[in-house]
């Protein structure tokens, strides 16, 4: 819920900050773990789902150093920590309860990293000025280091974009966001009142010639480059279909905002539990509904997975820190 950007590095004075504009690559916020991985024929693929939702984007810098028993090792730990009331089994409810957790505490922690990059004056919170002089001020202070075509149309195009989303996080507009807004202003796919700015963003992304639909083609474009010119793989096939019959709902040939939030924000669904469900599934042999630790240690590489994926961190942190 990361949602993922386009990587800028800038310059605030004498300070080398590595700050971003805060473009949103991800699409689909709730992807259902079954369709993703009918997506791709590559298991790493949804496996890397997986990882990533069973254990938080940044939690894995040291874990393809890991061998498969130091990985099944830790692996189990945390499974002691998700059996909360100690029966030795797992439930699909301990697991969404696990991943909401993991999730939440991804958001949070991704804030406070950031934070003092963007507080410069220490009043425990950041001014719009601050953001745009920590992120922009570079750019803004010598445009003519900027090639036209690439870095300054990207910092360019970015900046309303980033204040109009900034405005919106601002809910007591005093033009300063404390450290809830700020996080809805970074994660704005875990708040409510940000998530008409998520569709409009994801709009103007996809939109290239800018008629303010997204049609089939432009759809297709923003999964698959096709450069070769050769046969498209069965896949953007499948896409292709997907938006006919399920994305294109009034079937006018393009994708309106109501559409593409129907898209990337399907109502009633509940990605922690759908993914929950799916891991209980792949890996519950007795078909009883629950995992005993020995069913997820069989089969440990789609909950964590070893030089497969880059998310592991939790399996080298302190575990009360879980």
């Amino acid at each position: 819920m990361d949602v993922l950007g386009f990587i800028c590095a800038v310059f605030l004075g004498t300070v080398v900050l590595h700050a971003k504009p805060t473009v949103r690559k991800d699409r689909v916020l709730y992807q259902d773990p079954e369709l993703l991985r009918q997506a791709t024929n590559e298991e790493n693929n949804s496996f890397q789902y997986d990882h990533e939702v069973f254990l938080g984007k940044e939690e894995s810098k040291t874990f393809d150093q890991l061998s498969p028993e130091e990985s099944k090792d830790r692996l189990s730990k945390i499974v002691d920590r998700i059996d909360g009331d100690g029966n030795s089994y797992i439930t699909t409810d301990e697991l969404k309860a696990w991943i909401k957790r993991v999730q939440k505490r991804y958001v949070y922690e991704n804030v406070a990293k950031v934070w003092a990059d963007y507080d410069l004056n220490k009043d425990n919170k950041i001014s719009w000025e601050e953001y745009k002089q920590a992120t922009y001020g570079y750019y803004l202070s010598n445009p003519e280091e900027f090639d036209e075509t690439t870095d300054q149309f990207s910092f360019k195009k970015m900046l309303p974009r980033d204040e109009r989303r900034f405005k919106r996080a601002d809910l007591d507009g005093d033009s300063a966001a404390n450290r809830e807004e700020f996080t809805s202003f970074l994660h704005p796919e875990e708040f409510e009142h940000m998530k008409d700015i998520v569709v409009l963003e994801t709009l103007e992304d996809i939109d290239k010639n800018s008629d303010g639909h997204v049609d089939e083609d432009e759809y297709i474009a923003d999964m698959f480059a096709h450069e070769d010119r050769g046969p498209e793989p069965e896949w953007v096939k499948t896409e292709r279909e997907q938006f006919s019959d399920f994305r294109d709902l009034n079937k006018d040939g393009k994708m309106d905002l109501d559409e593409i939030r129907h898209w990337i924000m399907p109502q009633d669904y509940d990605h922690a539990q759908a993914e929950a469900r799916h891991l209980v599934y792949e890996s519950d042999k007795d078909k009883d509904q629950m995992l005993t630790k020995e069913e997820i240690l069989d089969n440990w590489n789609m909950f964590v997975g070893s030089q497969a994926t880059n998310y592991g961190e939790d399996l080298t942190r302190n575990h009360d820190e879980l």
